[in-house]
Protein backbone atom coordinates (compact mmCIF):
# COMPACT_ATOMS: atom_id res chain seq x y z
CA UNK A 1 0.00 0.00 0.00
CA UNK A 2 1.60 3.24 -1.17
CA UNK A 3 0.30 6.44 0.45
CA UNK A 4 1.77 9.65 -0.91
CA UNK A 5 2.68 12.59 1.37
CA UNK A 6 -0.10 14.56 -0.34
CA UNK A 7 -2.73 12.02 0.75
CA UNK A 8 -1.34 12.09 4.30
CA UNK A 9 -1.52 15.90 4.43
CA UNK A 10 -5.05 16.02 2.99
CA UNK A 11 -6.23 13.36 5.44
CA UNK A 12 -4.76 15.20 8.45
CA UNK A 13 -6.25 18.51 7.30
CA UNK A 14 -9.72 16.95 6.88
CA UNK A 15 -9.57 15.31 10.31
CA UNK A 16 -8.39 18.57 11.91
CA UNK A 17 -11.18 20.47 10.12
CA UNK A 18 -13.78 18.04 11.50
CA UNK A 19 -12.52 18.60 15.05
CA UNK A 20 -12.54 22.39 14.56
CA UNK A 21 -16.08 22.19 13.19
CA UNK A 22 -17.11 20.05 16.15
CA UNK A 23 -15.74 22.65 18.57
CA UNK A 24 -17.41 25.70 17.02
CA UNK A 25 -20.70 23.94 16.20
CA UNK A 26 -21.27 22.09 19.49
CA UNK A 27 -18.69 22.75 22.21
CA UNK A 28 -17.94 26.49 22.09
CA UNK A 29 -21.24 27.37 23.80
CA UNK A 30 -21.47 25.23 26.98
CA UNK A 31 -24.62 23.09 27.08
CA UNK A 32 -25.74 19.57 27.87
CA UNK A 33 -26.51 17.90 24.51
CA UNK A 34 -29.86 16.25 24.01
CA UNK A 35 -30.26 12.62 23.00
CA UNK A 36 -31.40 13.77 19.54
CA UNK A 37 -28.26 15.90 19.03
CA UNK A 38 -25.95 13.14 20.30
CA UNK A 39 -27.67 10.44 18.25
CA UNK A 40 -27.68 12.50 15.05
CA UNK A 41 -24.00 13.42 15.19
CA UNK A 42 -22.95 9.94 16.29
CA UNK A 43 -24.64 8.62 13.15
CA UNK A 44 -22.96 11.34 11.04
CA UNK A 45 -19.43 10.47 12.23
CA UNK A 46 -20.01 6.72 11.90
CA UNK A 47 -21.27 7.32 8.35
CA UNK A 48 -18.16 9.39 7.53
CA UNK A 49 -15.95 6.57 8.86
CA UNK A 50 -17.80 3.97 6.77
CA UNK A 51 -17.59 6.14 3.63
CA UNK A 52 -13.85 6.57 4.17
CA UNK A 53 -13.59 2.76 4.27
CA UNK A 54 -15.25 2.64 0.84
CA UNK A 55 -12.66 5.17 -0.39
CA UNK A 56 -9.84 2.92 0.90
CA UNK A 57 -11.52 -0.06 -0.80
CA UNK A 58 -11.76 1.83 -4.11
CA UNK A 59 -8.27 3.36 -3.94
CA UNK A 60 -6.17 0.45 -2.64
CA UNK A 61 -8.35 -2.65 -2.96
CA UNK A 62 -10.58 -4.90 -0.89
CA UNK A 63 -7.78 -6.32 1.26
CA UNK A 64 -6.87 -2.93 2.71
CA UNK A 65 -10.52 -1.91 2.87
CA UNK A 66 -11.23 -4.98 5.02
CA UNK A 67 -8.24 -4.24 7.24
CA UNK A 68 -9.48 -0.68 7.79
CA UNK A 69 -12.98 -1.83 8.75
CA UNK A 70 -11.60 -4.49 11.11
CA UNK A 71 -9.35 -1.88 12.74
CA UNK A 72 -12.16 0.68 12.98
CA UNK A 73 -14.60 -1.76 14.60
CA UNK A 74 -11.93 -2.87 17.09
CA UNK A 75 -10.97 0.69 18.03
CA UNK A 76 -14.63 1.67 18.33
CA UNK A 77 -15.27 -1.25 20.67
CA UNK A 78 -12.25 -0.39 22.80
CA UNK A 79 -13.36 3.26 22.88
CA UNK A 80 -16.63 2.19 24.53
CA UNK A 81 -14.48 0.86 27.38
CA UNK A 82 -12.89 4.33 27.49
CA UNK A 83 -16.36 5.82 27.95
CA UNK A 84 -16.92 3.73 31.06
CA UNK A 85 -13.75 5.22 32.56
CA UNK A 86 -14.77 8.74 31.47
CA UNK A 87 -18.07 8.32 33.35
CA UNK A 88 -16.12 7.42 36.51
CA UNK A 89 -13.80 10.43 36.10
CA UNK A 90 -16.66 12.89 35.44
CA UNK A 91 -18.56 11.57 38.44
CA UNK A 92 -15.53 11.63 40.74
CA UNK A 93 -14.71 15.26 39.92
CA UNK A 94 -18.38 16.30 39.76
CA UNK A 95 -17.94 18.00 36.37
CA UNK A 96 -21.07 20.03 35.50
CA UNK A 97 -22.81 18.38 32.55
CA UNK A 98 -22.75 21.53 30.41
CA UNK A 99 -18.93 21.62 30.62
CA UNK A 100 -18.30 17.92 30.01
CA UNK A 101 -18.28 18.38 26.22
CA UNK A 102 -15.23 20.66 26.32
CA UNK A 103 -13.29 18.27 28.55
CA UNK A 104 -14.12 15.33 26.31
CA UNK A 105 -13.23 17.09 23.05
CA UNK A 106 -9.90 18.39 24.36
CA UNK A 107 -9.15 14.98 25.86
CA UNK A 108 -9.92 13.27 22.55
CA UNK A 109 -7.61 15.66 20.64
CA UNK A 110 -4.84 14.95 23.18
CA UNK A 111 -5.51 11.23 22.77
CA UNK A 112 -5.22 11.41 18.98
CA UNK A 113 -1.91 13.30 19.17
CA UNK A 114 -0.43 10.78 21.62
CA UNK A 115 -1.73 7.84 19.60
CA UNK A 116 -0.17 9.37 16.49
CA UNK A 117 3.19 9.25 18.28
CA UNK A 118 2.62 5.62 19.34
CA UNK A 119 1.59 4.71 15.79
CA UNK A 120 4.79 6.23 14.34
CA UNK A 121 6.95 4.44 16.91
CA UNK A 122 5.11 1.15 16.31
CA UNK A 123 5.50 1.44 12.53
CA UNK A 124 9.24 2.13 12.87
CA UNK A 125 9.68 -0.84 15.23
CA UNK A 126 7.79 -3.21 12.94
CA UNK A 127 9.78 -2.15 9.89
CA UNK A 128 13.08 -2.61 11.74
CA UNK A 129 12.36 -5.73 13.80
CA UNK A 130 9.84 -8.38 12.79
CA UNK A 131 10.12 -10.00 16.24
CA UNK A 132 8.19 -7.01 17.67
CA UNK A 133 5.05 -8.97 16.78
CA UNK A 134 5.99 -11.48 19.49
CA UNK A 135 6.03 -8.65 22.05
CA UNK A 136 2.76 -7.15 20.79
CA UNK A 137 1.06 -10.54 20.85
CA UNK A 138 2.29 -11.45 24.34
CA UNK A 139 1.31 -8.01 25.66
CA UNK A 140 -2.23 -8.29 24.26
CA UNK A 141 -2.71 -11.74 25.78
CA UNK A 142 -1.42 -10.40 29.13
CA UNK A 143 -3.79 -7.40 28.84
CA UNK A 144 -6.72 -9.70 28.06
CA UNK A 145 -6.05 -11.76 31.19
CA UNK A 146 -5.66 -8.59 33.29
CA UNK A 147 -8.93 -7.16 31.93
CA UNK A 148 -10.68 -10.44 32.71
CA UNK A 149 -9.40 -10.42 36.30
CA UNK A 150 -10.54 -6.82 36.82
CA UNK A 151 -14.02 -7.52 35.43
CA UNK A 152 -15.23 -8.49 38.93
CA UNK A 153 -15.26 -4.83 40.03
CA UNK A 154 -14.02 -2.49 37.28
CA UNK A 155 -15.21 0.62 39.13
CA UNK A 156 -12.95 -0.07 42.11
CA UNK A 157 -9.90 -0.72 39.93
CA UNK A 158 -10.46 2.43 37.84
CA UNK A 159 -11.08 4.64 40.89
CA UNK A 160 -7.79 3.49 42.43
CA UNK A 161 -5.96 4.32 39.21
CA UNK A 162 -7.59 7.76 38.91
CA UNK A 163 -6.84 8.56 42.57
CA UNK A 164 -3.13 7.98 41.99
CA UNK A 165 -3.19 10.26 38.94
CA UNK A 166 -5.13 12.92 40.83
CA UNK A 167 -2.62 12.94 43.70
CA UNK A 168 0.24 13.24 41.19
CA UNK A 169 -1.40 16.21 39.42
CA UNK A 170 -2.07 18.02 42.70
CA UNK A 171 1.55 17.58 43.73
CA UNK A 172 2.78 19.14 40.47
CA UNK A 173 0.18 21.93 40.07
CA UNK A 174 -1.26 24.50 42.44
CA UNK A 175 -4.95 23.65 42.26
CA UNK A 176 -8.25 25.16 43.38
CA UNK A 177 -11.17 23.05 44.54
CA UNK A 178 -13.94 25.00 42.78
CA UNK A 179 -14.88 25.35 39.11
CA UNK A 180 -14.76 28.71 37.36
CA UNK A 181 -17.17 27.99 34.51
CA UNK A 182 -15.18 26.04 31.89
CA UNK A 183 -11.86 27.79 32.55
CA UNK A 184 -8.69 25.76 33.09
CA UNK A 185 -7.14 28.42 35.35
CA UNK A 186 -8.60 30.95 37.79
CA UNK A 187 -7.32 33.67 40.11
CA UNK A 188 -7.83 33.40 43.88
CA UNK A 189 -6.44 36.17 46.11
CA UNK A 190 -4.19 37.26 43.26
CA UNK A 191 -2.77 33.76 42.73
CA UNK A 192 -3.21 31.86 39.46
CA UNK A 193 -4.49 28.37 40.28
CA UNK A 194 -5.53 25.40 38.14
CA UNK A 195 -9.23 24.56 38.32
CA UNK A 196 -10.59 21.02 38.65
CA UNK A 197 -11.31 21.25 34.90
CA UNK A 198 -7.57 21.13 34.13
CA UNK A 199 -7.10 18.25 36.58
CA UNK A 200 -9.86 16.27 34.85
CA UNK A 201 -8.33 16.99 31.44
CA UNK A 202 -4.89 15.76 32.53
CA UNK A 203 -6.34 12.64 34.16
CA UNK A 204 -8.31 11.80 30.99
CA UNK A 205 -5.21 12.39 28.84
CA UNK A 206 -2.99 10.10 30.93
CA UNK A 207 -5.74 7.50 31.12
CA UNK A 208 -5.92 7.37 27.34
CA UNK A 209 -2.16 6.75 27.21
CA UNK A 210 -2.83 3.54 29.14
CA UNK A 211 -5.60 2.59 26.73
CA UNK A 212 -3.35 3.28 23.74
CA UNK A 213 -0.85 0.75 25.06
CA UNK A 214 -3.26 -2.06 24.18
CA UNK A 215 -5.31 -0.50 21.35
CA UNK A 216 -2.31 0.32 19.12
CA UNK A 217 -0.79 -3.20 19.27
CA UNK A 218 -4.31 -4.57 18.75
CA UNK A 219 -4.87 -2.71 15.49
CA UNK A 220 -1.33 -3.52 14.31
CA UNK A 221 -2.46 -7.11 14.64
CA UNK A 222 -5.10 -6.42 11.99
CA UNK A 223 -3.11 -4.21 9.62
CA UNK A 224 0.54 -3.17 9.39
CA UNK A 225 -0.25 -0.05 7.36
CA UNK A 226 0.39 3.04 9.49
CA UNK A 227 -2.08 5.07 7.40
CA UNK A 228 -4.93 2.65 8.15
CA UNK A 229 -3.94 2.46 11.82
CA UNK A 230 -4.02 6.26 12.12
CA UNK A 231 -7.28 6.82 10.25
CA UNK A 232 -9.09 3.99 12.06
CA UNK A 233 -8.04 5.53 15.39
CA UNK A 234 -8.98 9.04 14.29
CA UNK A 235 -12.47 8.11 13.07
CA UNK A 236 -13.11 5.89 16.11
CA UNK A 237 -12.21 8.75 18.47
CA UNK A 238 -14.05 11.39 16.44
CA UNK A 239 -17.56 10.38 17.50
CA UNK A 240 -16.58 9.45 21.04
CA UNK A 241 -17.92 12.66 22.60
CA UNK A 242 -21.38 12.19 21.12
CA UNK A 243 -21.36 8.50 22.00
CA UNK A 244 -20.63 9.39 25.64
CA UNK A 245 -23.88 11.38 25.96
CA UNK A 246 -25.86 9.00 23.77
CA UNK A 247 -25.13 5.85 25.73
CA UNK A 248 -25.37 7.48 29.16
CA UNK A 249 -26.73 4.96 31.65
CA UNK A 250 -26.61 2.16 29.07
CA UNK A 251 -22.92 1.62 29.89
CA UNK A 252 -23.87 0.15 33.26
CA UNK A 253 -25.94 -2.48 31.45
CA UNK A 254 -23.05 -3.72 29.26
CA UNK A 255 -21.99 -6.15 32.00
CA UNK A 256 -20.29 -8.60 29.63
CA UNK A 257 -18.36 -6.00 27.59
CA UNK A 258 -15.12 -6.69 29.50
CA UNK A 259 -15.39 -10.40 28.67
CA UNK A 260 -15.92 -9.61 24.99
CA UNK A 261 -13.01 -7.17 24.85
CA UNK A 262 -10.78 -9.67 26.69
CA UNK A 263 -11.59 -12.32 24.10
CA UNK A 264 -10.95 -9.90 21.21
CA UNK A 265 -7.58 -8.80 22.61
CA UNK A 266 -6.56 -12.42 23.25
CA UNK A 267 -7.68 -13.41 19.73
CA UNK A 268 -5.63 -10.62 18.13
CA UNK A 269 -2.70 -11.51 20.41
CA UNK A 270 -2.76 -15.10 19.12
CA UNK A 271 -3.03 -13.74 15.56
CA UNK A 272 0.08 -11.63 16.12
CA UNK A 273 2.06 -14.55 17.55
CA UNK A 274 1.09 -16.73 14.57
CA UNK A 275 2.17 -13.94 12.21
CA UNK A 276 5.45 -13.55 14.11
CA UNK A 277 6.12 -17.29 13.77
CA UNK A 278 5.37 -17.09 10.05
CA UNK A 279 7.82 -14.16 9.65
CA UNK A 280 10.27 -15.53 12.24
CA UNK A 281 13.90 -14.37 12.16
CA UNK A 282 14.89 -15.22 15.74
CA UNK A 283 17.75 -17.74 15.64
CA UNK A 284 16.57 -19.69 18.72
CA UNK A 285 13.19 -20.41 17.11
CA UNK A 286 13.35 -22.97 14.29
CA UNK A 287 16.91 -21.91 13.51
CA UNK A 288 15.82 -18.45 12.40
CA UNK A 289 13.58 -19.85 9.68
CA UNK A 290 9.85 -19.19 9.35
CA UNK A 291 7.49 -21.63 11.04
CA UNK A 292 4.71 -23.13 8.92
CA UNK A 293 1.65 -22.14 10.94
CA UNK A 294 -1.80 -21.13 9.72
CA UNK A 295 -2.44 -17.39 9.64
CA UNK A 296 -5.78 -15.78 10.45
CA UNK A 297 -7.24 -13.86 7.51
CA UNK A 298 -8.72 -10.36 7.70
CA UNK A 299 -12.30 -11.51 6.86
CA UNK A 300 -12.09 -14.08 9.66
CA UNK A 301 -10.76 -11.45 12.08
CA UNK A 302 -13.55 -9.05 11.18
CA UNK A 303 -16.15 -11.80 11.60
CA UNK A 304 -14.82 -12.85 15.02
CA UNK A 305 -14.65 -9.24 16.27
CA UNK A 306 -18.13 -8.26 15.09
CA UNK A 307 -19.63 -11.57 16.25
CA UNK A 308 -18.09 -11.23 19.72
CA UNK A 309 -19.38 -7.67 20.12
CA UNK A 310 -22.89 -8.63 19.00
CA UNK A 311 -23.04 -11.65 21.33
CA UNK A 312 -21.70 -9.78 24.40
CA UNK A 313 -23.98 -6.77 23.78
CA UNK A 314 -27.13 -8.86 23.34
CA UNK A 315 -26.24 -11.06 26.33
CA UNK A 316 -25.60 -7.96 28.47
CA UNK A 317 -28.90 -6.33 27.56
CA UNK A 318 -30.85 -9.55 28.16
CA UNK A 319 -29.09 -10.11 31.48
CA UNK A 320 -29.77 -6.55 32.66
CA UNK A 321 -33.52 -7.04 32.14
CA UNK A 322 -33.74 -9.96 34.59
CA UNK A 323 -32.92 -7.99 37.75
CA UNK A 324 -35.45 -5.33 36.72
CA UNK A 325 -38.14 -7.96 36.29
CA UNK A 326 -37.22 -9.57 39.63
CA UNK A 327 -37.37 -6.21 41.40
CA UNK A 328 -40.79 -5.47 39.95
CA UNK A 329 -42.02 -8.92 40.99
CA UNK A 330 -40.61 -8.49 44.49
CA UNK A 331 -42.23 -5.06 44.82
CA UNK A 332 -45.68 -6.38 43.96
CA UNK A 333 -47.61 -7.92 46.88
CA UNK A 334 -48.46 -11.60 46.65
CA UNK A 335 -52.00 -12.73 45.95
CA UNK A 336 -52.84 -13.59 49.59
CA UNK A 337 -51.50 -10.21 50.72
CA UNK A 338 -53.67 -8.46 48.14
CA UNK A 339 -56.78 -10.24 49.42
CA UNK A 340 -55.97 -9.81 53.13
CA UNK A 341 -58.20 -7.11 54.62
CA UNK A 342 -56.50 -4.16 56.19
CA UNK A 343 -56.42 -4.03 59.96
CA UNK A 344 -58.43 -1.30 61.63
Amino acid sequence: MVVSPTVWVITCVVILALFVFDFFAHVRVPHAPSLKESGTWSAVYITIALIFGLFVWWKWGGTYGGEYYAGYVTEKALSVDNLFVFVIIMSKFAVPKEYQQKVLLLGIVMALVMRGIFIAVGAAAINAYSWVFYLFGAFLIFTAIKLLRESDDPVEHEEQRESRLERFVKRVLRTHDEYDRDKLFTRVNGKRLATPMLTVLIVIGFTDVLFALDSIPAIYGLTQEAYLVFTANAFALMGLRQLYFLLGGLLDRLVYLSFGLSFILAFIGVKLVLHALHENTLPFINGGEHVSVPEISTPMSLGVIVGTLVITTVASLLSSKKPDAEQVEAAEPSEPEKQRPSEP
